[in-house]
């Protein structure tokens, strides 16, 4: 094995032979630049196909660690190259050492998806990337100036706790909403360019029901946890879609905080523009999960839980209301 692949692969505590080690089905060892793998034949093949990966894009240039196993074996299950994965490069930001590339094959194609079509959905669990990417893509496209001003919006519902009276102007009393959202644009951007952006309209963040009787020319305009609108409101924010203006929707449709008896806009509109041109809907899974390693056992768990359920229950889930 090439010498800077090993010292990366055994650099921050050895997290990228660790991290080896869970991806493959044999015994990983590493002493010096000698990789040693231990088990029955085909396992000790497929692992020796990551390793080729991986030298194959140190030797490209791109640096190899904990992160990087995950991407690789994702696109070799999905038969894609990794390299055409890891060097897509969605947004970077020179100052703040910020370059957002897809990190798994699925997220490539929600990546492509976005570019290539007017409307694009990204629907699966927490922490698949749906909201940081839509991000950053609108970052890339207002710094390519295709779009004059990027527009963010969620419906403002609670998740789970009556909040109350919140003091404040407009934006104090909707912040809590649309952290999230702060949250991303401030990873992409410097702070002073965010302040700048809204300050001039360049950028606007604003509660859903804001976006009645609107034509929204333009722009790239991202609706963040869509599970949480009606079947109206989701036709009423489709239909405030301009002229060169792009919208992202995205949401997770086993996390409706509606009323039990509320169907979601984002079920139903799957079902209504499913067969649309320029509309593609992206659908993660589990394995797609990018956060604490952590986050993908717990969606797992409740995955397995809900199977578990009665079937009246998974039929109220599939349907996006909550069961009790």
């Amino acid at each position: 094995m090439p010498y800077d692949v090993a010292v990366q692969l055994s650099d921050g505590e050895d997290s990228g032979l660790r991290a080896l080690d869970e991806h493959v089905d044999c015994d990983v060892f590493l002493r010096g630049n000698v990789l040693t793998l231990d088990g029955d034949a085909e396992s000790v093949q497929a692992a020796a196909t990551v390793v080729r990966e991986l030298i194959t894009l140190s030797e490209q240039g791109h640096t190899v660690e904990a992160g990087t196993i995950p991407t690789v074996d994702s696109a070799m299950r999905a038969a894609e190259r990794p390299s055409d994965v890891v060097g897509d490069v969605v947004w970077q930001n020179p100052s703040r050492k910020v370059r957002v590339v897809p990190k798994t094959a699925l997220q490539k194609h929600y990546v492509d998806a976005i570019r290539n079509n007017t409307v694009s959905f990204g629907i699966g669990p927490a922490g698949t990337g749906k909201t940081f990417l839509a991000v950053a893509a609108a970052a890339a496209a207002l710094s390519r100036q295709e779009v004059k001003r990027i527009i963010l919006t969620r419906p403002a519902v609670e998740a789970g706790e009556q909040l109350g009276f919140l003091p404040g102007d407009l934006m104090q009393k909707i912040d809590p909403y649309l952290r999230p959202l702060f949250d991303a644009l401030h990873d992409m951007l410097d702070p002073e360019r965010v302040t700048a952006y809204m300050e001039n309209g360049v950028i606007e963040v604003a509660p859903l029901a804001f976006m009645r009787g609107r034509t929204l020319n333009d722009s790239f305009i991202i609706l963040d946890e869509a599970q949480n609108t009606t079947p109206e409101q989701m036709k009423m924010f489709l239909t405030r879609l301009g002229y060169r203006s792009k919208m992202v929707i995205t949401g997770d449709i086993t996390q409706v905080d509606l009323p039990r008896e509320q169907r979601s806009g984002l079920v139903a509109v799957a079902e209504v523009l499913n067969e649309i041109d320029d509309v593609e809907f992206v659908r993660f899974q589990r394995g797609d999960v990018v956060r604490n390693s952590l986050v993908q056992k717990i969606v797992e768990a409740y995955e397995g839980h809900a199977e578990a359920q009665a079937p009246e229950l998974r039929s109220a889930d599939r349907a996006g209301r909550r069961p009790a």
